[in-house]
């Protein structure tokens, strides 16, 4: 349901319309596969903490402005603990202690200092002299598929051909995943992020991927390697509080969050390249730009489309609003990327941004996304690449009929059909 508005009438006549402030739900519904529902533009400018429903349990709260986001995401008062990551659009199909039992606290669902010391274990493995020694192997990964989408039949689907198995490739070879295993992987990751699935159907994914994990986890036991499960069972072995599970559901968010979430920007920077104006030609006589492209492409078409959910330690006020202890916060990174305030005309794609780089796409603060860096690279590479080996690179449908993602947590293209000269 979107936002519902109320007309104000003075002496002067009707005045432009303002969202009234009783809870309504989420904003879900795009008209654009790369713009946010228009209910937000409303939202940020006349109600930027807005009552929000929830689908079980009391409302809650939405927040859209820049500042506003920005500044919780950083505040201790607000706990990214919580059972259900996605209650504000999905009813929670799992109790709480169901999914103790699959998923203990990982990066996401924890608060320092157990966030603090799951983080560490983390952030050793993405650190930026590794990931720059990753950028000749990541060329590699791209220069190959990219053969293989010369070779494709035309038109040929940017997302299975390139996009989503580049990210799949190189998270595979950090984690210590086996890339033969990515049907296997791909597949419970769409069941995970989905948000149409049943209950029985969500179960069955969680169990199965934790299962294929603490497999692995046990493979790399006995025979190490070069990779961040051999790395986190090393940690191990200093650190008896860290169990096989607690290692499971760290891989678990660096597999899923590592592949799926940068294959839908490639896809997304791509696409806003390839309509109209056609900025692909001006990017390709200026590849000085591509890093421009990235930072914009992560600010304008934010892929983590229902933005963080947060839960309030203590009574707390934000932009006049007093929000409860306990009371649920949604901080949505859409509106705030779009926000006028910060970015001006938020709503333009414009790939020489000077202060692109400020978006909150990898969040902010103690949760601020520790592979930013390795998403860089890998988009980077991917569009510096296809720039100059297809130079006549289009679209192949009109760019409002490309297919996304309505009903996963991660908003992107679902099939990106292009055509080019071979």
């Amino acid at each position: 349901m979107s936002g519902r508005q109320t007309e104000a009438r003075t002496a002067d006549g009707p005045q432009p319309l303002m969202p009234d402030r009783a809870p309504r739900p989420l904003p879900v519904d795009r008209t654009s596969p790369v713009d946010p529902p228009a209910e937000f533009r409303c939202l940020r400018a006349e109600l930027p903490v807005a009552p929000l429903v929830f689908p079980d349990g009391p409302p809650g709260w939405l927040v859209t402005r820049y500042d506003d986001v920005r500044a919780a995401l950083a505040d201790p008062r607000f706990s990214s603990r919580r059972p259900h990551l996605n209650s504000h659009v999905r009813a929670s199909l799992i109790t709480p202690a169901e999914m103790a039992a699959l998923r203990p606290s990982d990066l996401l669902t924890s608060d320092p200092p157990e966030h603090t010391r799951l983080r560490r274990l983390i952030s050793g493995q993405f650190t930026s002299r590794r990931m720059n020694l990753l950028a000749g192997r990541i060329q590699t990964i791209v220069d190959q598929h990219l053969d293989a989408l010369a070779a494709a039949p035309r038109p040929a689907d940017l997302m299975p051909t390139v996009a989503l198995p580049v990210p799949s490739l190189v998270i595979s070879e950090l984690l210590g995943v086996p890339f033969t295993d990515r049907d296997l992987y791909q597949r419970l990751t769409g069941e995970l992020l989905s948000l149409d699935r049943t209950r029985d159907q969500l179960l069955a994914a969680k169990a199965e991927m934790k299962s294929y994990l603490l497999r692995l986890i046990g493979i790399r036991r006995v025979e190490p390697d070069d990779d961040l499960l051999s790395g986190l069972l090393q940690a191990q072995r200093a650190d008896a509080t860290l169990s096989d599970d607690e290692i499971a559901a760290l891989a678990q968010l660096v597999l899923i969050a590592g592949h799926e979430t940068t294959a839908n920007v490639i896809g997304l920077a791509v696409l806003l390249l390839l309509r109209p104006p056609r900025l692909w030609d001006t990017v390709r006589q200026r590849p000085e730009l591509v890093d421009g492209v990235v930072e914009e492409t992560l600010r304008y078409a934010t892929v983590l489309q229902f933005g963080l959910l947060r839960v309030a330690r203590e009574p707390l006020t934000i932009a006049g609003q007093s929000i409860a202890a306990g009371e649920r916060v949604v901080l949505h990174l859409p509106a705030a990327n779009r926000d006028p305030v910060r970015f001006t005309d938020p709503d333009h794609f414009d790939v020489q941004r000077p202060d692109a780089a400020r978006h909150l796409s990898f969040g902010h603060g103690p949760h601020h996304c520790v592979g930013d860096q390795l998403a860089r690279i890998e988009v980077r590479t991917v569009l510096a690449t296809m720039l100059s080996r297809f130079p006549d690179l289009r679209l192949a449908t009109g760019p409002d009929e490309v297919p996304t993602h309505t009903h996963r947590v991660v908003h992107g293209p679902a099939r990106l059909l292009v055509d080019f000269t071979p």
